[in-house]
């Protein structure tokens, strides 16, 4: 489930028993609590529903139908995998666009808070939505935040007539402090969410101001310039045998509502072309650029990451929240590989420029490449320190809530969260001088590092 995107599970009668399962046909009906997430899943009859669930609530979430043999299919296209394991009481499910699978346990039964009415009013809203938080919710001491003192002191402010105008900003105030662009509050079509200090929302605006910069300034010499992918992806050939990439997100590749295997295919006939055998025998150099990136789907990150390397390699591992009670307990991490991908390849000097603005999937992609074979420099600001997939969790009155609840590994076990991945070489992105003075010092730095050395950070 991508929680936010897409999230999913399963309908069930409730408190009805599940049947065991045999050991020649195991079978997917039953009820299903999922390892970290706070989620269990009921399936019935081709019909999949999730339960968000804390120790003080239970609501349901988002559902599917069968689309085929253990998938099922979200409203909004997103295509789930269900995989039966160990005779039939454990299994997996796996969320199309993301990375990892997440474990599923068995269980007799629905928990009892699902199979009666949820509390209402708005002391029940704000229960469940710091309940949330403090159940999945990974990095309040890295931010320095006793989420208990912020119960205390905002849990007073509400009582049976706050309006929901009232409770909105109630919220917002209480997680305003995070500045983590992953967090948001949401009531119809208005949301509250912070970025961290400094750094910039990749709005389509911004975006297509820096693009029309970038193309009059650092392409104005450059041949075969050409989009792809319904305009979010940008190739150039660049004088000196290097290549310019520019990547504004890990999704909208083939238009609103397309799936993710439409996705995939326009993603792979640009970059069949962009990677060509021709071009990738002849460039000396490749400058990524994800200084604008909105984020998106993961697994697209590293299916472009498989065409930039001969030899397999752990792009990172994923974990997430496993006890309500403890932040220090996780899921076992699960490694996440990039493989080479069939056909040409560029495996040569590679140039990453990222800065506030590379969020989310951006930054999963940049840390992809981190430990990538042959010789890869980061060179602009660090990102924007958002790599979880974002849960979405309903809160009692309508509104919902949005959090992170994992953590992307290093193989040494470190993480960005919060920080962002840093650059090997620092310089200014996209500034009010930058522009002033017609100036992209992370894209001139590039060329200088990918033209006069071997592509190496020393």
């Amino acid at each position: 489930m991508r929680i936010v995107t897409a999230t999913a599970a399963a309908l069930a009668l409730a408190g009805q028993a599940v049947p065991a399962a045999t050991a020649h046909h195991p079978t997917a009906d039953g009820i299903w609590r999922m390892d970290g997430y706070g989620t269990v899943l009921s399936i019935r009859n081709g019909t999949f529903q999730e339960y968000q669930t804390t120790t003080v609530s239970c609501l349901k979430g988002d559902s599917a139908e069968r689309s085929g043999p253990g998938t099922y299919t979200m409203p909004d296209g997103t295509v789930l995998t269900v995989r039966i394991q160990g005779g039939g009481d454990h299994g997996s499910l796996r969320v199309e666009g993301s990375v990892g699978d997440r474990n599923l346990h068995r269980i007799p039964e629905l928990p009892e808070a699902c199979t009666r009415p949820a509390p209402e009013g708005p002391l029940a809203a704000f229960d469940v939505f710091w309940q949330s938080f403090e159940e999945n919710y990974p990095f309040f001491s890295a931010k320095g935040i006793d989420w208990h003192a912020v119960r205390d002191r905002y849990r007073p402010r509400v009582h049976a007539g706050t309006t929901r105008d009232e409770l909105y900003a109630v919220f917002s105030e209480m997680v305003k402090p995070l500045h983590d662009a992953h967090v948001a509050v949401q009531d119809g079509d208005r949301v509250f969410a912070q970025v961290r200090p400094g750094t910039a929302v990749p709005t389509e605006e911004l975006d297509t101001k820096v693009k029309k910069f970038v193309v009059a300034r650092d392409l104005k010499n450059a041949r075969n310039l050409q989009d792809f992918a319904n305009g979010r992806i940008t190739y150039a050939d660049l004088p000196g045998a290097l290549g310019y990439v520019r990547i504004s997100g890990f999704g909208g590749y083939a238009g609103h509502g397309a799936s993710y295997a439409a996705q995939l295919a326009e993603l792979d006939r640009a970059l069949d072309t962009v990677l060509s055998r021709e071009r990738t025998q002849r460039l000396k150099g490749l400058i990524i650029d994800v200084r604008i990136n909105g984020g998106g789907s993961d697994a697209l990150g590293v299916h472009i990451a498989e065409r930039l390397t001969d030899t397999a390699y752990l792009a990172y591992s994923k974990r997430a929240r496993n006890d309500p009670a403890d932040p220090s307990r996780h899921t076992r991490p699960q490694p996440v590989y990039v493989t080479p991908a069939q056909g040409p390849r560029y495996t040569g000097p590679v140039a990453v420029l990222t800065g506030g603005s590379t969020f989310s999937a951006g930054e999963t992609f940049t840390q992809a490449l981190m430990d990538r074979p042959g010789k890869t420099v980061r060179i602009g600001r660090p990102t924007q320190g958002v790599f979880s997939d974002v849960m979405s969790r309903t809160l009692p009155n309508g509104m919902s809530a949005w959090l992170p609840n994992e953590e992307f590994l290093t193989r040494s076990g470190g993480t960005f969260d919060g920080t962002g991945i840093p650059p090997h070489l620092t310089e200014p992105v996209f500034t009010k001088e930058e522009f002033d003075k017609q100036r992209d010092s992370a894209f001139d730095r590039a060329l200088g590092v990918l033209r006069n050395s071997d592509g190496t950070t020393s």
